[in-house]
């Protein structure tokens, strides 16, 4: 699209830090965490700092042998080091492949093979849990960022390469392979290029263009996301001190918020489910919070009136974008403080004037409405360029310009666009299951999750968590889904024990397969004879 096209000379994640570093020196990042690859470098950096520590260890990768376009896959124990080293990485033209420390073990294997030989950085505990043997002969050589092993080599005995320059590549070229979410299977690779991501970063510039000073930003967000890397450009380019988080857990995010006090937050729509009862915290971490930002998914909205409702600004905003991993952010939609109780959930928005594109294909030949939704598909310059090793799947999904997110919905007549249902996800006759679930939140104060599912027997199933797994209340259920669909009656689960993507999804048909070999195993132990 031409706003995004117009003087994209690329993102240039190489030297994302030196450009910090140039404008705003002192400017902080803070962590929640150690460095696995320089835990002696401690939880606050200025930019100069930063930028030395990604040089540093861009010149330790060349001395390991790392080359312009070869491929050096990512996978290593939680930490802010796995993006510091894709910086790293890109900074001496090579091309990171971000696999999340969640994967298991099977499931690197099977994209290590895919990359067909990378260079493999991860670490002793990696390589001591899910890692198997396998993982060696599939690589051209195995790094270490943290540890020992006898047949890797620790990042820790390159110290003192000499210096690389910074290596600048065509805009065009591959910069960034990250996976999709692998809801529905093994993740896809998506290949990014600078010009693609600089795209993704314009409209999302946007949300901090409303900021006059700077203040500090809150990033908790997949370290292995293409989000993160835009997220990071926008705030240390313009000089907002940045604080990365790894954990997500409220109680901690309530102690780090109180003192720092930030006026922007990024994360995944299930870390903001579970920031609800920071809105209850007598510290109160979220009154200084002018913007919250979510580039993922739809949130309930009792989610969003609860968080905005615990900051103290003058007019708070929550900016919601729909979007996805191959695509970048393609329509945006915001809310303030007097957003309805029975807000519709479902509508995600209107695509950036000038920057992205929104269609809704029909699948009977009518025109699609909320009882018939049509193919979600979208256009923008933000889109990936293949799945690694998968062309022919690429090809599948894009219609020219179209890319076809996989999502069920339609557009009201002023261009809103509504989101039903995933296409896998969609059941039959029973309407949308994400609207449903919007209303249980909305209706039932107790519940932390509600995800509902196709069932064997039937009516489909509801699993509810709840807050520190109280029972359910059956009569306020009974109430709470009197004039919804008809279902069965609800399963409840720890949330720990939900099946999740690295950004927190729920893998809805992984745990619709869970729930019924439970109830397969629960009907055979009550026909066991006695």
């Amino acid at each position: 699209m031409f706003l995004q096209r117009v003087g994209n000379r690329g993102i240039r994640l190489g030297t994302l830090f030196d450009r910090a570093a140039a404008r705003y020196p002192t400017n902080v990042l803070l962590l929640d965490h150690d460095l696995d690859i320089a835990p002696e470098r401690g939880r606050a950096m200025t930019m100069t700092d930063v930028a030395d520590l990604v040089g540093d260890f861009g010149s330790r990768l060349w001395r390991a042998g790392l080359r312009p376009g070869d491929h050096v896959v990512i996978h290593k124990s939680n930490a802010f080091d796995i993006t510091l080293l894709a910086v790293a990485a890109t900074r001496i033209g090579a091309v990171p492949v971000l696999l999340s420390p969640q994967l298991d073990g099977e499931t690197v294997t099977a994209l290590l093979r895919r990359v067909d030989r990378p260079y493999l950085i991860t670490d002793a505990a990696q390589l001591a849990g899910s890692l198997p043997d396998a993982v060696f002969d599939l690589s051209r050589r195995v790094l270490l960022a943290s540890g020992v092993h006898d047949r890797a080599t620790a990042l820790a005995e390159l110290a003192g390469a000499p210096r690389i320059p910074a290596l600048e590549l065509p805009a065009d070229h591959p910069t960034l392979v990250t996976h999709t979410s692998g809801t529905t299977g093994i993740p896809k690779l998506a290949v990014h290029t600078a010009f693609s991501l600089q795209a993704r970063y314009r409209p999302q510039a946007l949300a901090t263009a409303m900021m006059r000073r700077r203040e500090p930003v809150a990033i908790h967000v997949s370290f292995v996301h293409s989000r993160l890397f835009t997220a990071l450009a926008i705030a240390l380019l313009r000089g907002f001190p940045v604080a990365v988080l790894a954990d997500a857990d409220p109680q901690r995010v309530a102690r780090l918020f109180a003192r720092l006090r930030p006026a922007v937050l990024e994360a995944h729509p299930n870390t903001y489910m579970s920031w609800e009862q920071l809105a209850r915290e007598p510290l109160e971490p979220l009154a200084n919070v002018k913007f919250f930002s979510s580039t993922f998914d739809a949130l309930h909205p009792r989610t969003v009136r609860t968080l905005i409702g615990a900051s103290r600004r003058r007019s708070p905003k929550f900016g919601q974008i729909y979007g996805q991993s191959e695509i970048g952010p393609t329509v945006a939609r915001s809310y303030g403080r007097h957003r309805s109780p029975e807000a519709d959930g479902r509508c995600v928005g209107m695509p950036f004037p000038g920057m992205t594109g929104v269609r809704v294909v029909s699948r009977d030949g009518k025109r699609p409405t909320s009882s018939s939704p049509g193919y979600i598909e979208v256009s923008s310059d933000g889109r990936i360029r293949t799945y690694l090793g998968e062309q022919e799947r690429f090809d599948r999904q894009a219609d020219e310009g179209w890319w076809r997110m996989g999502d069920l919905g339609y557009r009201t007549r002023w261009g809103c666009l509504h989101l039903m249902d995933r296409e896998v996800d969609e059941i039959p006759g029973f309407g949308s299951t994400l609207s449903v679930e919007d209303r249980l939140f909305s209706r039932l104060s107790d519940i932390t999750e509600v995800v509902i599912v196709p069932s064997e027997n039937g009516l489909p199933r509801p699993v509810i968590c709840t807050r520190d797994d109280r029972p359910l209340d059956p009569r306020a259920w009974r109430t709470a889904v009197a004039d919804l669909p008809d279902m069965a009656a609800p399963v409840q689960w720890r949330q720990a024990d939900l099946p999740q993507t690295a950004t927190a999804k729920i893998k809805r048909l992984e745990l619709a397969r869970l729930l019924a070999r439970t109830e397969h195993s629960d009907q055979g132990r009550a026909g066991a004879p006695a």
